[in-house]
């Protein structure tokens, strides 16, 4: 009911949001003279806030149209390669000169697993612009729920985890895998039910991100809400049906709109004052700020659905009965066995100021893994960030990206070339 009436209130005051869109557009215009003026660019600045308050904003682009290889600028092509109902995966891929081509045995496979948490794959366009220099990269585009057909079956944490086996198999042997912070779980217990199986297409290393692998582990704010709620009132109070005309009509989704109120809720007095900040910048025509203000929001802004089963099963094995570090996590009928894990190399890295996977929670990780050889494992923690700080901005580019990468190329066989999913190719 609450998410129709969502849908109602954005469609009646969609005439409102037009009409301010209107007159920002009249009061900015250079041709008006009360656009140069004070009162002018107020005027336009309470429009253009209103406007942007009230919008439901799209999924961004990725926006990387090329990349620099050894000194040289190449052209870089998104194309997916691997698809099912709720996820693509998306290559980019890089136009290189043939004479790198011929080394291209050194240019590690990397496999990104961007969060399925509310945001969509592209919060991680700096995590992928920092490693495109130096690697295939491949990176899960995760579909918006409420655009998928109940017809297209049920999506569970079962699932995620099969959807990543099977794309490290489309990507062929010697694919290391990068997980942000929620997929740190489902990524960990994908090596190790492959190394279960003694699957020969076992990851050549996993670098798991502000991941919540065990979150008794200094917990914070949004662990704390998950640990006192029991998981009937999460789906009393979060879950709800998609509404007409959305394709996803009645499959049962925790809303994208409810995720962003609680993103925002966190840190309420730290967005209000962007925003009035941002009304001052327009007012003194600060174009620069002004638009690293829409930048930033355009992305934190859009948000999608997650399927009820995935976001309840989650919410059940990770952060209620905190299944993996007790080893009683299932994978459907296969207990999921860090300790199987031998031949994947593992690096763990974290935020010293993260506010929502808190310090040791990713470590965690390298205290279950218990039989992967010390020379395969690191951890790191990077000073003065928090959670977005471990995956993106100048630090993750300065200090965290390097040492991925020559974790990666310490770990990658020099005698293997990386496996090309053969573009176009559709997975049922």
């Amino acid at each position: 009911m609450y998410y129709h009436l969502y849908e109602m209130n954005r469609a009646a005051i969609s005439p409102l949001r037009a009409a301010a869109d209107a007159t920002k557009l009249f009061y900015s215009n250079p041709l008006n003279p009360m656009s140069h003026t004070t009162v002018g660019r107020t005027f336009a600045a309470a429009c253009e806030v209103f406007e942007r308050a009230t919008r439901r904003y799209g999924k961004p682009s990725f926006n990387l149209p090329e990349t620099t290889v050894d000194g040289r600028q190449v052209p870089v092509a998104e194309q997916v390669v691997w698809k099912k109902p709720f996820c693509n995966l998306i290559h980019f891929d890089r136009a290189l000169p043939e004479s790198h081509a011929r080394n291209a045995v050194k240019q590690p496979t990397i496999l990104i697993v961007a969060p399925m948490s509310g945001h969509y794959a592209t919060l991680l366009r700096g995590t992928v612009e920092a490693l495109l220099p130096h690697a295939e990269v491949y990176i899960t585009d995760w579909i918006d729920a409420r655009m998928v057909p109940v017809t297209e079956g049920s999506f569970d944490l079962d699932d995620y985890i099969d959807y990543v086996i099977d794309m490290v198999h489309a990507l062929g042997p010697k694919t290391h895998v990068l997980a942000v912070c929620q997929p740190s779980v489902p990524v960990l217990a994908a090596a190790a039910v492959m190394a279960a199986r003694k699957d020969p297409l076992q990851p050549a290393s996993m670098t798991l991100m502000g991941g919540p692998i065990d979150t008794r582990i200094n917990p914070t704010a949004v662990n704390k809400l998950a640990q006192d709620k029991p998981l009937d009132w999460f789906r009393s109070n979060v879950i709800m049906n998609v509404p007409w005309p959305q394709p996803g009509f009645m499959r049962p989704v925790y809303p994208g709109f409810l995720q962003l109120s609680g993103f925002m809720s966190m840190n309420l007095d730290r967005h209000v004052s962007a925003h009035q900040e941002f009304f001052q910048h327009l007012v003194r025509n600060d174009g620069d700020s002004a638009e690293k203000h829409r930048e930033f929001y355009d992305e934190y802004m859009a948000v999608m659905d997650l399927t009820a089963e995935f976001y309840l099963q989650t919410v059940d094995t990770v952060f209620i009965k905190h299944a993996l570090p007790q080893g009683l996590m299932m994978h459907r009928h296969e207990r999921v066995d860090p300790t199987a894990i031998r031949k994947t190399a593992l690096l763990t890295v974290e935020g010293e100021n993260d506010d929502i996977s808190g310090v040791g929670q990713t470590e965690a990780a390298q205290t279950i893994c218990t039989n992967i050889p010390p020379s395969m494992r690191e951890h790191y923690v990077q000073p003065k960030v928090g959670h977005y700080g471990v995956f993106n901005g100048s630090r993750f580019r300065k200090e965290i990206a390097p040492r991925i990468v020559a974790f990666i190329n310490r770990h990658n066989s020099a005698q293997t070339v990386p496996f090309k999913a053969k573009t176009g190719a559709v997975a049922r």
